[in-house]
């Protein structure tokens, strides 16, 4: 006779004796099974992430229903059983300037308490961000806020359609850019600044995320996308508008950026630079952008040449509406060496424009003539300016202004011409 166990019977019998001591562990401490399977309140993931590291911008989301109560501009985020939390933020991306960010309102993010009644429900998430600091400068109202928007609506909102959220959104702000936040956006916009009532989202994304100055990381992105992608959208924005019709003559076309008398950095000669670039074959058209400029004229004009040429400076950011391969070459004055590459060569080079790099002689600056060639404000202006930037902003950005040398500056517009003519022939 085998007289082994039954294995089928082991089985058996172990089961009952785990469930006795599960019973036992039940009646005696039942706070044990309180922690299996789930964390404590004070354990659990809080409904509001900030993130306050980064030299630029300070970010934070809500990762669940949030009612927005606009009159005390406070974000309730529906958490009862969670910790109470309490964030504040102000949602603009130049955390490093202090003055800047003083006018800049702050918004309250709440988590545990109920929030006001839902008065108008939404089916997708904030994107809260502010249009004040320097909005109506070109270059700011690119680099702060649309590429900071394309920013997160490519990472953290990627799957999603956002509804905007925005403080200190002027009248006159919306309408300049309205088809190209309607890009961004199908639905209406919120104003922080005029709306009354409650609004329900399923989650908020309250700031904006900045990757430098004019420029995107792909690989921080969900899918990788590059400069050449923003500049798809804004052909998508302003490009639907554009006229069918061509440059009226088979010369390839130069647009060559005026600035206003007084402001600094001003082409004293532009009359003969102008000549001087006719006389290479170029079509020259003369464009002088100001905050009231129309977006999609802009955008008619500029990704219609095949050139662009500028002293350093905000309207330079009209480089975002040039085709790649185009040609943009960017005058440089004495002192906006760092300034001229990170802001406007480098994503010049991103956008796939062919760059040319325009360093101007110290004979060509006004400020030999208010120092003298000895002065070390002309003769070593990087140890002038050092991290001074209120040196660089009064002295090279503001009493400076440029009278070329037509020779020097004639070779490198015939260097301009021949990367133009092949451009616009290989478009034909």
């Amino acid at each position: 006779m085998d007289l082994k166990p039954n294995a089928k019977f082991l089985s058996h019998v172990s089961s009952l004796a785990l469930l006795i001591i599960l019973f036992i562990l039940w009646t005696t401490s039942p706070e044990i099974f309180q922690k299996l399977g789930s964390k404590s309140i004070s354990e659990r993931d809080p409904m509001i992430k900030c993130t306050r590291s980064h030299k630029y911008y300070d970010y934070c989301f809500i990762d669940g229903p949030a009612v927005l109560d606009p009159t005390t501009s406070t974000f309730f985020a529906a958490d009862p059983t969670g910790p109470t939390l309490v964030e504040k933020i102000k949602p603009y991306p130049r955390k490093f300037e202090n003055s800047t960010m003083s006018r800049i309102k702050e918004l309250t993010l709440i988590s545990g308490p109920p929030g006001p009644k839902c008065q108008i429900q939404h089916t997708g998430p904030a994107l809260v961000f502010s249009a004040g600091g320097y909005t109506g400068n070109v270059f700011h109202d690119f680099n702060d806020g649309f590429i900071p928007i394309f920013i997160v609506v490519h990472s953290i909102l990627h799957d999603q359609a956002p509804i905007l959220v925005i403080s200190e959104a002027r009248n006159w702000w919306v309408s300049r850019y309205a088809d190209l936040l309607k890009i961004f956006s199908k639905h209406p916009i919120i104003n922080l600044d005029n709306d009354t009532a409650s609004h329900c989202f399923t989650s908020a994304s309250v700031g904006l995320i900045s990757h430098g100055l004019v420029t995107i990381n792909p690989t921080l992105l969900h899918n990788p996308k590059t400069m050449v992608h923003f500049h798809a959208i804004l052909d998508k924005a302003f490009g639907k508008h554009r006229r069918d019709s061509k440059p009226s003559t088979s010369r390839p076309r130069l647009v060559l950026l005026r600035r206003t008398l007084g402001v600094g950095r001003v082409i004293l000669n532009q009359d003969d630079a102008r000549r001087a670039a006719e006389k290479v074959g170029f079509e020259v058209v003369i464009f002088e952008p100001t905050s009231t400029t129309d977006m999609h004229f802009a955008y008619d004009l500029i990704s219609k040449s095949h050139a662009m040429v500028g002293v350093h400076g905000a309207a330079l950011t009209h480089l975002l509406f040039m085709r790649p391969g185009a040609v943009f070459m960017q005058i440089v004055p004495l002192g906006t060496n760092w300034p001229a590459k990170v802001c406007y060569e480098s994503p010049a080079r991103a956008m796939g424009l062919q760059y040319i790099d325009y360093r101007i002689d110290v004979e060509e600056s006004s400020l030999v003539h208010k120092y003298g060639k000895d002065d070390i404000v002309v003769k070593d202006p990087a140890a002038k300016i050092g991290s001074n930037w209120d040196i660089l902003m009064r002295i090279y950005l503001k009493e400076q202004d440029v009278k070329l040398d037509l020779n020097r500056f004639t070779w490198f517009l015939k260097s301009a011409y021949g990367k133009a003519k092949k451009f616009m022939e290989k478009e034909r």
